[in-house]
């Protein structure tokens, strides 16, 4: 199938060895790739209800087609496997420049089975493939692994992905990092990585992808790429929205008790986080956009600290959601967490349910190590060190914040804000409806990226797929369709692993994404075809989920989320009828009243060959 290789490099670290497998072309035309393709591989490859940190779990890298030309936002991959916090299905996604050589590698997913008996890292170069010992960079962190690969192999151009301590320790709310620029954060897949002894995996290829329209896929490649720069010029990247969505009700406060934190958000967003941290623009590869941040911001000790600047869900996390208004203090934890290795989501939300349990009597300041506070460096800095290390306190969260409220007990299981084990990341249901129904059916936990409706709430709709505007964020009649549409775009840039931000930055529509699918395999789809695509990754995700013993019972929400606000942009609302917008959902995906994927369901969607897992 032009566009692609068709070739999955299979790498089982107990044996030492690897081997190739060819891609039946049907089903890179009905999943396309990326976090589809990896469903699939997981579901019928890897048993219901498998330890996650076994060495019977897979890891599984994974791109689509974008990556065949130099398409804007195509430094993205994906990561699916059995994660740590909700036993069941997870993927995560990063970017950087690692993708593109992936593909040009020769390689459309690459799946790691077993465990070493030793740290190793893989090395790939076209169809030369190592696995080679990491003794020596084992106990590095992710900026200084990837360097130190680098001089290894002796190029520069090569790129990593890896773990840091966090990953070698399995915590599970551990990353993958892409070279320390990128980070698979959410859900524990470097845990997975750790737990199989792989430190790294370094990729190089040249080889050139057969596509069906070269000449017209690069000119069209050259067109979007200046026309998304253009849209997004000037833009200070995802802290640029830290403002309007505390406006909007949106913004974590207080660990979700909060109702508006307007001087704060000011302090933390821009324009002052750019002026602040002397930010400049850091690209990935193929990138009009730029939005992650360089910082470079001289401490009050008179070290300077450089690097990867926090993202918004960071800002949210460790700021409005602990009160902390003081940049400084959250640019030093996010650059601890990063070079660790774990997600800056988790630390976050486990430092406020921390000082909420204390607050409510549930836990003692000898337990904790000290008296915590909210709008507190001090509390920042202890409480993210013992949570890093997982030492006092953070052995609380050993197996996550549902393990860390069953061990405090009380009324801490009704302070814990989460889905299936995975904390919600920095955006608030209750500004919009169709995010309730999103975050409880997410496959992966509580979830912004498999589907995104927060952003319409900023204007974000898909007139080319039948949407005249973008719901109304405060409308239950709305919200199952809401959650149905989001969930499926979001899912088709993950299957082609292109970065969102091309389209919720940049302006690329789905019909373009449709125009770059036809030059590169000669295939003319539909939009409605494209999103169908996503439909059919989203439904064999869910029946991973429904293998692992997921049904209605656990698309659910905290209880918080029914507490509405008394001020800001949200007062007054809660989603109450959670019920119908989820049956609503239900109705819209063919699932039956419990959340279970329906054989007619299947067979709509071309899936009849997964109909056999519904009878298990």
């Amino acid at each position: 199938m032009l566009g692609y290789f068709q070739k999955i490099l299979y790498v089982d670290l107990t044996s030492k060895t690897s081997r190739t497998v060819d891609i039946d072309e049907k089903d890179l035309k009905l999943l396309i790739g990326g976090a589809a393709l990896g469903a699939k591989i997981l579901l019928n490859e890897v048993a219901p209800k498998v330890d996650p940190l076994s060495p019977e779990n897979k890891l599984i890298f994974a791109v689509g087609f974008m990556q065949a030309l130099n398409y804007p936002g195509n430094a993205k991959w994906s990561v699916i496997t059995k994660g740590p916090l909700t036993k069941s299905f997870l993927d995560s996604a990063g970017t950087g420049a690692w993708a593109p050589e992936l593909k040009k590698a020769g390689y459309e997913a690459i799946v790691i089975e077993g465990k070493s008996d030793k740290p190793v890292y893989i090395y790939i170069n076209n169809d030369s493939v190592e696995i080679k010992d990491a003794s020596k960079i084992w106990g590095m962190d992710t900026v200084e692994t990837g360097k130190a690969i680098k001089e290894e192999l002796g190029d520069k151009r090569i790129n990593t992905l890896n773990i840091g301590p966090a990953g070698e320790k399995m915590i599970p709310f551990s990353s993958i990092s892409c070279d320390g620029h990128s980070f698979a954060g959410r859900g524990g897949a470097g845990a997975v990585m750790g737990s199989k002894n792989l430190k790294a995996i370094a990729v190089w290829g040249d080889k050139q992808v057969p596509v069906f329209d070269e000449e017209n896929g690069k000119k069209l490649a050259v067109k979007l790429m200046k026309a998304l720069h253009e849209t997004a010029k000037g833009g200070g990247g995802t802290p640029d929205v830290m403002v309007p969505l505390e406006q909007l009700g949106d913004s974590p406060i207080k660990y979700w008790r909060g109702d508006a934190w307007h001087k704060g958000a000011e302090m933390i967003g821009t324009p002052r986080y750019t002026e602040f941290l002397n930010v400049t623009p850091l690209p990935c590869q193929n990138c009009p956009v730029g939005c992650h941040r360089h910082i470079k911001k001289e401490l009050p000790d008179g070290t300077v600290l450089e690097g990867n600047g926090p993202e918004y869900e960071t800002l949210g996390m460790l700021g409005s959601g602990l009160l902390n208004d003081d940049l400084t203090s959250i640019a030093i934890v996010n650059d601890k967490a990063n070079r660790a290795g774990v997600d800056t989501v988790s630390l976050g939300s486990y430092i406020g349910f921390t000082i909420e349990c204390y607050e409510a009597g549930l836990l003692s300041a000898d337990e904790i190590g000290m008296v915590p506070k909210w709008a507190d460096t001090e509390t920042l800095y202890f409480l993210a060190d013992k949570i890093i290390k997982q030492e006092g306190i953070g052995e609380f969260f050993k197996e996550g914040i549902r393990g860390a409220a069953a061990k405090i007990g009380g009324d801490a299981p009704k302070i814990a804000v989460e889905v299936k084990n995975l904390d919600y990341p920095a955006h608030d249901p209750r500004a919009v409806y169709g995010l309730a129904v999103n975050y409880a059916t997410s496959p992966r936990g509580a979830c912004h990226e498999r589907g995104n409706p927060q952003a319409s709430a900023l204007g974000l709709f898909y007139p080319d797929c039948g949407m005249d505007a973008p719901p109304d964020r405060f409308d239950p009649k709305q919200a199952g369709y809401c959650a149905f549409m989001y969930q499926n775009t979001s899912m088709l840039y993950n299957n082609i692993t292109m970065c969102k931000f091309m389209v919720n930055n940049g302006g690329l529509t789905i019909s373009e994404i449709a125009k770059m699918y036809y030059y590169t395999t000669g295939i003319e789809l539909s939009n409605e075809e494209l999103l169908k695509t996503s439909q059919r990754g989203i439904t064999l995700q869910r029946l991973i989920n429904v293998r692992d013993g997921m049904s209605r019972k656990d698309d659910t929400l905290p209880p918080k989320m029914l507490q509405a606000a008394v001020i800001g942009g949200r007062a007054g609302k809660a989603p109450y009828e959670f019920d119908d917008m989820l049956s609503d959902y239900y109705k819209l995906r063919n699932w039956d009243d419990n959340g279970i994927p329906t054989a007619e369901g299947l067979k709509n969607l071309d899936l009849e060959e997964y109909i056999k897992y519904l009878e298990d």
